[in-house]
Parts: structure tokens; sequence; C-alpha cells
């Protein structure tokens, strides 16, 4: 099999174009953070979040996305449930398509955010869970 990209620029593309709950958790403490975007359905935003993250259902992400994010070359993260759910693929194939050219995806989506323990937000409340020894370095 013959590919157009070496692995070089295939890793180096994966490395531009995603990021991880631990260097998200990062940038948002940084000057300029980036905008997160939740592309999950209402059910799932109200049962959990990241808190500061854009609720743009997939459905509902070109009608308005220019609201939420009305620069172009802003910063933006967007994540859906997980390594299971394509949403947040489909968020950034949206987002890109728009013209938005600094668009990343959250590997592991909202489940690996919480599995490391990162603070999440739901309807009823903040909360935090224990970090999962098998995401996360354990206290």
């Amino acid at each position: 099999m013959t590919s157009s990209i070496s692995a070089t620029e295939f890793f180096a593309a994966k490395l531009t174009y995603e990021t991880d709950p631990a260097d998200l958790a990062a940038a948002r403490t940084s000057d300029s953070p980036p905008v997160v975007i939740d592309t999950r359905s209402a059910a799932a935003w109200s049962q959990g979040r990241i808190p500061g993250a854009v609720h743009l259902p997939n459905a509902e992400l070109d009608a308005r996305i220019a609201e939420a994010v009305p620069e172009k070359n802003a910063a933006v993260v967007v994540y859906c449930w997980g390594p299971g759910c394509n949403g947040s693929t489909r968020g950034a194939l949206t987002l890109t398509t728009l013209g938005y050219t600094n668009v990343r995806e959250l590997i592991g989506g909202f489940e690996y955010w919480a599995r490391e323990g990162l603070a999440t937000v739901s309807d009823a409340g903040r909360g935090r869970l224990a970090p999962d020894p098998l995401t996360a370095p354990a206290s």
C-alpha cells in the first residue's frame, strides 16, 4: 500500500489537529484559551460537560457558530462523548468547511476529560471524578 503522505507528515498532522484532555486543560489557563465546543445532544450536555464549553450540537453548528466564534482564525476545540463517537470529527469538518482555520478535535472526548479527573459541570452542579489510573496518574 502506498500513501500520498509520509508517516512523519501523518503524525505531525495528528498533533496539529488533535489535542488531549491534559493539553486542553493547560491551554485553557493560557492568555488565549481556545473556545471549546460540545457537539453532543441536549440530554448529553445536561448530564455533564467541560466547564465553560459552548453547546452547539452538530445539527445547529452551521447556523450558530458565527455567534459563538466570530473570528475564523480563533482557536477552537470540539468534542463529543468519547472514542466511540465521531461527533467531534463531524463538527471539526463542518468548521473547517466554513473557513475556520485553527480547529482541533479533543481525543477521548468528554469521557476521557472526566476519567482524567478534570472538572466537569452538569445541570446538577460541578463535579470531579477521581482520576482513572488507566488514563491518568493516580495521586
